[in-house]
């Protein structure tokens, strides 16, 4: 059967390619993909050839084209490998690892059913936000604890939905982009600031009295690590979210990390149990779970943040634009509008 997938070619260009699907394997469900989300910052760097394809691979220290991307997406069951038990056809599913395609097949432990309240578009969505949940959880958080989260991009905003469900207090967002700051504000932060402001820091650990006790960084820049370094309490826990590509930028660990007993926990998603859920190191596919049921009952709207929608026709201008833009938006591909 034809199947329509993005591809990136080659750096700088996407396509919309047609291969063949096969049926599913006997441990796989085949998926009709509706929805598809872009998560800016892994495909950006993946589509500028800036990144090898997974960093634990260091064999591979050259990026490899072409590649697919698109780990976050949902769609309807269309067949089900023979030894899979708990899905059917029909059955509206949200997906973990998955790619930009029209169909695919994908192991069943990445599947998960979507309640009929829950729409597509939040499905699709689901898989990216657990990467902020396990970056809170990993740092053990607590009720009544204050918070700040360097970055405002989709895991910024999220993480800033988590901590407010969670009960931090305060939370503190920072983005240099003024309309970030604004947005951040809507989901609940109770501060936003710009990381260039005079007394930036100084300002954070009034507010906090006496610094963040949870620090979610999440720019994947040097600089944002080191600024927020000088926001945390002392004993303060820092989780890396942000994949920090570039090692050629110094902190001064002994006066930021050292000194002040500061925690820095590295925060990739795949940095996980494989197995069995612990506290703060939950699995991949029990987070997922707890995002749909935040979204069920309402305490979490992911969808609000998508900002635009595009038929995968449009694919190739839409990553020309995710390139050169500096603020990308959140962007879902329909794929009924082939």
């Amino acid at each position: 059967m034809e199947n329509r997938r993005i591809i990136f070619t080659k750096p700088r260009v996407a396509e919309l390619q047609i291969h063949e699907i096969d049926d599913p394997a006997p441990n796989e469900v085949q998926v009709k993909l509706l929805i598809s989300t872009i998560s800016s910052g892994t495909e950006r760097s993946n589509i500028l050839g800036s990144t090898t394809v997974s960093w634990s691979r260091p064999e591979e220290p050259e990026p490899i084209f072409p590649r697919a991307l698109g780990y976050s997406s949902s769609g309807v069951v269309t067949k089900v490998g023979a030894n899979v038990k708990n899905f059917a056809e029909g059955d509206r599913v949200g997906l973990s690892w998955s790619t930009h395609s029209e169909y695919l097949n994908i192991v069943a432990n990445n599947v998960h059913k979507l309640d009929d309240s829950i729409s597509l578009s939040d499905g699709a969505l689901a898989h990216i936000a657990t990467f902020p949940l396990a970056a809170i959880r990993k740092c053990r958080f607590e009720v009544g604890e204050s918070a700040i989260v360097m970055g405002m991009g989709v895991l910024g905003m999220f993480a800033v939905q988590l901590l407010k469900i969670s009960g931090a207090a305060p939370i503190i967002a920072v983005d240099p982009n003024p309309q970030k700051r604004e947005q951040a504000l809507t989901l609940g932060a109770d501060y936003a600031f710009d990381p260039f402001a005079p007394d930036f820091a100084k300002t954070v650990k009034e507010l906090t009295y006496g610094g963040a006790n949870i620090g979610i960084e999440v720019t994947g820049v040097g600089a944002g690590l080191n600024g927020i370094l000088d926001c945390m309490a002392r004993f303060g826990r820092v989780a890396l979210l942000g994949c920090t590509r570039e090692s050629d930028f110094t902190i001064d660990y002994y006066r930021k990390v050292h000194g002040p007993g500061v925690t820095l926990v590295g925060a990739h998603t795949n940095a996980r149990p494989r197995g069995e859920s612990s506290h703060g190191w939950w699995t991949e596919r029990a987070d997922f779970e707890a995002v749909l049921k935040l979204t069920k009952f309402g305490r979490i709207k992911l969808s609000s943040l998508v900002e635009e929608v595009h038929s995968p026709n449009e694919a190739p201008e839409v990553y020309t634009r995710l390139c050169d833009e500096k603020t990308f938006p959140l962007v879902q591909f329909d794929w009924s509008k082939l």
